[in-house]
């Protein structure tokens, strides 16, 4: 503990050095300064209206009221306001539409689903999300590092609905679109640095230096802490739920004409991490003869009694686990560079390019469970199983985009894209403990075969993807009818796709597939102004996610695309002089070729192997859903805001491939119901600003598995911020903001992941939420 507070000082007292000579420099260089804030005046009679919200869905800025497309947003203050560190952060349901959640339990690879469209396992090679996530209009083809800690971010946009015009393959749920800060060649600087429970530390320094000619220069790093939720008993490893979280990004901006811009950014992030502990939740729900640990078999109709040494907490989440196993932190290494060109040769018409390449490494090491999963033994058996796997994806993209009107009626962007992917994983699952004879102790197995080159595979496989597309989308207002707004759009993609399956089992295969798809995804949109603040629309669009092929399978088992097509009327309002904001759409999808996931775990020796196939499901999956979102400004210094998701959806009936059987399946992560509610406060506090947030995020239980009808828990989130805003230190010093935030404010304990695969051998086990979070954070900014 000393050496972490030493630690946490020594990170503090390095953000102060930091920002020292970075602001000498400014106060000396001969630049224009950024104008100095205050805070704001007491509350007027007639509170102000809603500001506007700028968002870039269609390709170009636009007016979020003004687009007529179900879009979410939160920004850069909203963050703040909820302590939002990583992608993983938003799955407490503050925007109800947008479901995340972990593969497994592990925080390296995200589930990202929008209504109801939740790839459950695609970190694999040959699978595809059905979510695009984009930074700064760059697509990330995986969801592993997605939770990297997010650096500088302005805002992000939840895209609800099918983009398969202007974003592509892969969105057929919709989008999720970061955008980060620009450099601005004004001298700007902010610091952050914070403590918390579990652990924890932050930091950030983000720094705009002056221009130097043409030239404006950014610099982001940010470093993100927290310890174990629960404590690994084995000295000298990691516990479970821990992360170490550090990134990096530098942005130039080159206007040598005001006609062009170039814009060069590169970035580079570390995510050290380890999974959510993986806890029984019950023994024996089905209620078998149970044996005794120690007996030689286990007939049918039976169960093995548990290890003295083995805890069933049920519902109360285990702050220490009860066996001790090897474990270290997974590592995601994730960079990056991408150049935005930008060319306006007349006022009407820009053209933009958008060029580049990422680069994603894996080094994963899982053993989140202990003796609370298979493998299952008695009397001198091996368990725990420690899941080892590396990850490596390479990927490159080019852009062309023209921007533009044609006189006053017609507003239209067109554009080409290219992507190439090539994608290579492999995995083992040794065990690495060892019962004694009556299950009282264990011993720590010979750590050789966990070492890479030592290991016995699973599996291990390659992919390569390459997607060209041509796209257009034009909206039309009538000179003789300005209220009218007719949007037609169009992608034409071809996709070629091809993969091999090399060890299956430790043995060498010959196992490929080859897939090559075109298609085209129309848009049809009919805005109409019903006045200056109420608009409403009408809008048909199509989506797809690519095919491809399981790596956990046998027989690399290959798979369809699946398609949706949706039809959705919305209404966008600002009322009582812009201080009421009612937004609404209502939503029906019908998804054709479902990829459905089931799975089998099976003991092989020593280890477990989860084997899984994917079948394309008969007929017409049905989603049906409504989206409402408001924000009420009851005077200057209160926000009042509300957001509600209703999701219905319907899978076919669908034969298990493992027994030949037409089942029920379901959707993944996604709640029927679905709400959050927000107040913020803002006001003049003794010369500074008193700012203050609450918010509570509910959800109805949901599901975790596809093939498995039973549910996780339902979920209330509670978060809540306090600051004393804009003290001012010095003329010309930096402007102070002192913070206490807490996440789970009410320390709301749920399971969000539940298994029930191992009912007939142990029982359910699943994964908990966080406990609750709590810190102090300082900012300072010039």
């Amino acid at each position: 503990m000393h050496r972490q507070t030493k630690l946490r000082l020594q990170l503090l007292l390095g953000t102060a050095l930091l920002a020292a000579p970075v602001s000498a420099f400014a106060q000396t260089a001969p630049v224009q300064t950024a104008p100095v804030q205050t805070a704001p005046t007491a509350a007027s009679a007639e509170p102000a209206g809603l500001d506007d919200i700028v968002v870039t869905a269609t390709k170009r800025e636009t007016n979020l009221q003004d687009t007529p497309i179900s879009i979410s947003v939160v920004n850069a203050e909203a963050l703040a306001d909820r302590h939002v560190q990583s992608l993983m952060d938003l799955a407490d349901g503050s925007v109800p539409s947008l479901r995340i959640a972990t593969f497994e339990a592990r925080q390296s690879a995200l589930t990202i689903g929008i209504r109801g469209i939740v790839p459950n396992d695609a970190n694999q090679p040959a699978r595809e999300q059905g979510v695009g996530v984009y930074v700064d209009g760059v697509y990330l083809a995986r969801q592993h590092g997605l939770a990297a800690a997010l650096l500088d971010i302005e805002r992000v946009e939840v895209l609800k609905g099918p983009q398969g015009t202007l974003f592509g393959r892969n969105t057929e749920g919709g989008a999720l679109s970061l955008v980060t800060k620009k450099p601005t060649g004004v001298f700007g600087m902010r610091a952050i640095a914070g403590v918390g429970n579990l652990e924890s530390y932050n930091s950030e320094l983000h720094v705009d230096f002056p221009a130097l000619g043409d030239f404006a220069f950014k610099v982001d790093g940010i470093i993100s802490v927290q310890g174990p939720v629960t404590e690994n008993i084995l000295p000298g490893q990691t516990g479970f739920g821990e992360y170490d979280r550090r990134g990096l990004r530098f942005q130039t901006r080159w206007t040598p004409a005001e006609n062009f811009t170039a814009t060069l950014a590169a970035d580079i992030s570390k995510d050290k991490n380890t999974p959510f502990y993986s806890q029984l939740l019950n023994f024996n729900p089905n209620g078998l003869t149970v044996v005794p640990f120690t007996s030689a078999t286990v007939p049918s109709g039976s169960i093995r009694a548990l290890s003295p040494l083995v805890q069933v907490e049920g519902s109360n989440r285990m702050t220490q686990a009860d066996i001790g196993v090897p474990q270290q932190f997974s590592v995601d290494d994730t960079r990056g560079m991408d150049l935005h060109l930008s060319y306006r040769p007349t006022d009407s018409l820009e053209i933009r390019s958008i060029t580049a390449y990422r680069d994603l490494d894996v080094e994963q090491y899982d053993n989140i469970a202990g003796a609370h999963r298979p493998p299952v033994v008695g009397p001198n058996g091996r368990f725990s199983r420690y899941s080892l796997a590396g990850f490596w994806q390479h990927q490159f993209s080019q852009e062309l985009q023209a921007v533009g009107s044609l006189g006053d009626s017609i507003d239209y962007v067109g554009g080409v894209f290219y992507f190439k992917e090539t994608v290579s994983d492999d995995a083992a699952t040794p065990s690495t403990n060892q019962w004694n004879a009556d299950g009282t102790g264990y011993t720590i197995l010979d750590p050789t075969p966990t070492i890479r080159g030592f290991r016995s595979l699973d599996r291990a496989s390659t992919a390569h993807s390459e997607s060209k597309a041509i796209y257009g989308q034009a909206t039309w207002t009538p000179a003789s009818m300005d209220a009218l707004h007719l949007t037609v759009g169009g992608r034409y993609t071809w996709d070629d796709k091809d993969g091999k399956l090399e060890v299956v089992n430790n043995a060498a295969t010959n196992l490929t597939f080859s897939s090559k798809v075109d298609r085209f995804d129309p848009l049809v949109t009919l805005a109409y102004d019903v006045s200056s603040n109420i608009n409403v629309y009408g809008k048909y669009s199509t989506g797809y996610r690519a095919g491809g092929a399981s790596s956990r399978s046998l027989t690399y088992r290959s798979f369809d695309p699946e398609e949706v097509k949706a039809y959705e009327v919305g209404v966008k309002s600002d009322l009582f002089d812009r201080r009421v904001r009612l937004n609404a759409a209502v939503y029906a999808m019908d998804r054709t070729d479902s990829q459905i996931d089931f799975s089998l775990v099976t003991v092989q020796g020593a280890s477990t192997r989860n084997t899984l196939e994917t079948i394309n499901a008969p007929g017409t999956t049905k989603i049906r859903g409504v989206e409402l979102e408001g924000q009420f400004r009851a005077s200057d210094n209160l926000t009042l805001s509300a957001s509600y998701a209703y999701t219905d959806a319907k899978v076919p009936d669908t034969i298990n491939p493992f027994n030949g059987q037409v089942q029920q399946v379901f959707i993944a992560y996604t709640p029927e119901n679905a709400g959050s509610v927000a107040a913020d406060w803002n006001s003049p506090f003794m010369g500074a600003t008193l700012k203050a947030h609450i918010d509570a995020n509910y959800a109805d239980a949901a599901h975790s598995f596809e093939q498995f009808a039973i549910k996780a828990d339902s979920s209330f989130v509670v978060n809540a911020r306090v600051a004393i805003a804009d003290i001012t230190t010095r003329d010309g010093g930096p402007l102070l903001e002192v913070a206490l935030w807490s996440r789970n404010l009410l320390d709301e304990t749920y399971v969000y992941r539940r298994d029930p695969s191992n009912r007939n051998t142990l029982g359910d086990y699943g994964n908990f939420n966080n406990p609750r979070t709590f810190g102090i954070e300082l900012r300072a900014s010039y």
